[in-house]
């Protein structure tokens, strides 16, 4: 189970070991891909990319990304997932990385729960 927390401004997020370092990173419902990492992570990039995706963004938009393969701990598991880097200053999990998880979030008490579905 990954417990977090839900910051000041609603913000759900969890810890995740990437590239031997602990993160907090951004639960997005409405990210339907493994993880979108910044620029300033390409340390993470060792693996070669596995060509590009189109991504859907709000207002119809669509653009094109390189994609990675990207080795990471998740729940106690070593996984790898697809991610795509963006100029941003935090990380999203996406909705293919907790696939096989239950997501609680618990607005009042501010508290995030991941737990691996049996």
């Amino acid at each position: 189970m990954i417990e977090g927390q839900i910051n000041e401004h609603g913000t759900p997020l969890i810890p995740l070991r990437l590239a031997d370092r602990d993160w907090m990173a951004i639960v997005d419902t409405g990210f339907n891909a493994g993880l979108k990492l910044p620029e300033t992570l390409a340390d993470v990039r060792d693996a070669e990319s596995f060509g590009t995706v189109r991504a859907p963004l709000a207002a119809g938009i669509v653009v094109t990304e390189e994609l990675f393969l990207v080795e990471l701990d998740f729940d106690g598991h070593h996984e790898f997932t697809p991610a795509t880097f963006a100029a941003a200053n935090h990380i999203l999990v996406g909705t293919r990385l907790m696939h096989r998880h239950r997501l609680e979030l618990d607005f009042p008490a501010r508290t995030v729960r991941l737990e691996r579905a049996h």
